[in-house]
């Protein structure tokens, strides 16, 4: 193990245990800086404002955002140029902690509704609210597609630098449209950004300042390539503990110009732009976007027509499966189930709510070549996980020839399906991205003797493989007898495959799942965690082939699934690292991405599924229903980022 390894190691064996919900004073380093990055755009994540908003920023900005004397100025701002009164409805988008919300209910508003990503920031909010009494209510929701009534609200106020967060103007149109959603006819929005002009010209490319005793921030900031956004990057530090994070954000820059021009296009109408509001805090240092900003106020005449669905570039769309008349060696007894029958019935169920699209099922394999080249489809669901001929190494096949013959698909194309399927290569990708590996050894078929890990437990299972084929409980070595005979057998099973021997990580199992595509936009379901507190101790705890393939097996059973509990910090971790491989590995449209804590708490990545399971009951699923989607919604999400993606990249439309 290495120098470099080992104090990592000791870094994490400190923070292990940390709570959910931990206080900026009390978190404590287990992060390591970047260093000098001469260009701050290629570091930024593309959804950084997932995770940025937690205990860290009311520490870093706690000197603005925290302010009660600021707020209070910039409600008396807000209410002098709309008129709004304690009568009116208000929706604070984006509301953070509340600030904004909480500040007009102790004025006596007693109809104001605070919408914010955050969960934390949203918790926050609500305990606020319950310990003073207050009648503000606060939900979770993405500002683009929030949940709340059409014309509910005489007044929808974005504060604190919140609108232009994306990075494409499709997605603060959407913001837009989903506020003359809400309004009433005559609503009034109110919108407090960034002077983009004053920044562009003013802004401080490098600032530190002491936010307390203990803690000082570290800033750097840049204009992006075409100077339409700015990017900063934030190191905030412990005096004892060193590095808390090192973090990155950005914002668009309007111009009064832009913005009045962005409304109008949005269906807004008598936009003003009111006197300019300057920065001041307790602190009174880096201000950063603070510093000088606008108010915009523009009104609602009437909310946004209901336009009908659009149609999907390709309403016609064939299923592709596998062959269920066909040997299967990855199922239970080499063949189709009633099971899996049962889970090609709920597909076509679900697929069935989706009105908007015509569907057809293919299943044949031996007829498949010549049905695409006679008729070829007009777009094809790749749901063919088993591969050409239930071939799982041919898995690539299906899209080499989708791709032959011109027929747009989604999910993965043939490259990545190949690259994945080498679980070795995957590594050394991750690797090569600073994604946290676990210590691996790699056996040859000709390699006649058995290289001994630097330490056991280990997990012993085929190179290349798929669906948990040739992971076992008897995977799981203690010591060097049981690896040589878990070699040797796995040798039998799956002759001139290579085998790896990786350190077995026992902590916490996570997945993420991912639907989008790179420059498209990601989404991200909330992260799963695995329960194996049923499972009989005696047992180790992997989720190898019993816990998919084999119904009388305790792993199926007794092994359940639930959403992570991770601090904001690990969940963004993940949510980068599963981003930066999408796009490395050139994922489409959606993928899974497996992890596992170490004995020190250190999150490593187990595997990359490019075209993961699709049914009812898997892992990507459950991951929907926990963001609120049902099992034809996520279908129905993939079918959409696929089909953008390629109608972006100009597939041609069959007739």
């Amino acid at each position: 193990m290495t120098q470099e390894l080992k104090s990592q190691r000791r870094t994490n064996q400190r923070n292990h245990g940390q709570s959910r919900q931990v206080s900026a004073s009390q978190i404590k380093s287990a992060n390591k800086s970047l260093g000098p990055v001469s260009d701050l755009e290629r570091h930024l994540p593309r959804e950084w404002w997932r995770t940025l908003f937690n205990s860290v920023y009311l520490k870093t900005d706690g000197d603005v955002v925290e302010n009660a004397d600021a707020t209070n100025r910039e409600l008396d701002a807000v209410i002098q140029v709309t008129g709004m009164s304690p009568t009116d409805r208000i929706l604070d988008l984006c509301c953070g902690q509340g600030r904004h919300s909480l500040g007009l209910a102790r004025r006596g508003y007693k109809n104001v509704v605070g919408v914010d990503r955050s969960r934390y920031l949203i918790r926050l909010a609500r305990r606020r609210a319950k310990q003073e009494d207050l009648p503000a209510s606060f939900h979770e929701g993405d500002a683009r597609r929030f949940r709340l009534k059409e014309t509910n609200f005489n007044f929808v106020m974005m504060m604190g630098n919140s609108f232009g967060y994306f990075d494409r103007e499709e997605d603060d149109k959407a913001v837009l449209t989903q506020v003359r959603r809400v309004l009433n006819a005559g609503g009034i929005a109110v919108f407090d950004l960034a002077d983009g002009d004053w920044q562009r010209d003013n802004y401080e490319p490098r600032s530190w300042e002491w936010i307390d005793q203990n803690h000082m921030v570290c800033r750097e900031r840049s204009l992006t390539a075409d100077r339409s956004r700015l990017i900063s990057r934030e190191v905030v530090i412990h005096a004892e503990r060193g590095i808390i994070v090192d973090q990155f954000y950005a914002e668009t820059l309007y111009t009064r110009e832009r913005i009045k021009t962005l409304l109008e296009e949005c269906g807004f109408q008598d936009v003003q732009i009111h006197d300019t509001l300057h920065g001041e805090s307790t602190r009174n240092q880096d201000l950063g976007m603070m510093a000088c900003r606008i108010l915009v106020t523009a009104k609602s005449v009437s909310p946004p027509l209901r336009h009908p669905a659009k149609k999907p570039r390709f309403e016609q769309v064939t299923v592709l499966l596998g062959d269920p008349g066909k040997p299967d060696a990855c199922k239970r007894n080499g063949q189709f189930n009633p099971e899996d029958f049962t889970t090609i019935d709920k597909l076509r169920t679900a697929l069935g709510e989706l009105s908007q699209f015509q569907f057809s099922y293919f299943d044949n394999h031996e007829k498949l070549i010549d049905d695409l080249r006679e008729h070829a489809p007009m777009f094809v669901l790749n749901l063919c996980d088993e591969g050409f001929r239930n071939d799982a190494f041919k898995e690539l096949h299906i899209p080499a020839l989708l791709d032959v013959f011109g027929i747009p698909y989604s999910g993965a194309g043939p490259t990545t399906l190949g690259l994945c399927y080498n679980k070795s290569l995957v590594r050394v990708v991750a690797k090569s991205l600073d994604v946290p590996v676990p210590l691996e050894t790699y056996s040859d078929p000709d390699d006649h003797s058995a290289t001994i890990p630097a330490i056991l437990p280990a997990l012993v299972k085929p190179n290349y493989g798929d669906s948990s084929v040739g992971i076992t409980q008897e995977s799981v070595v203690n010591s060097p007898a049981e690896l040589v005979n878990r070699i040797s057998k796995l040798r039998e099973e799956f002759p001139g495959i290579p085998i790896l021997i990786q350190e077995f990580l026992t902590g916490n199992e996570y997945s993420v799942a991912v639907i989008g595509n790179p420059g498209l936009g990601f989404r991200f379901l909330p992260v799963l965690e695995v329960d194996y507190s049923r499972l009989d101790p005696a047992l180790p705890k992997i989720l190898g082939y019993e816990s998919k393939w084999l119904p009388d097996s305790p792993y199926w059973s007794q092994i359940r699934y639930r959403e992570a509990s991770l601090d904001d910090e690990s969940v963004r971790r993940l949510y980068d690292h599963s981003s930066l491989l999408f796009e490395r590995l050139g994922c489409q449209d959606y993928a899974r991405f497996d992890f596992r804590a170490d004995s020190a708490g250190e999150i490593k990545l187990l595997e990359v599924n490019p075209n993961p399971g699709w049914c009812w009951d898997g892992k990507f699923n459950i991951m929907a229903e926990f963001a609120g989607l049902s099992y034809s919604e996520m279908l129905l999400a993939i079918l959409e980022a696929a089909q953008l993606r390629c109608s972006v990249k100009g597939v041609p439309q069959r007739r």
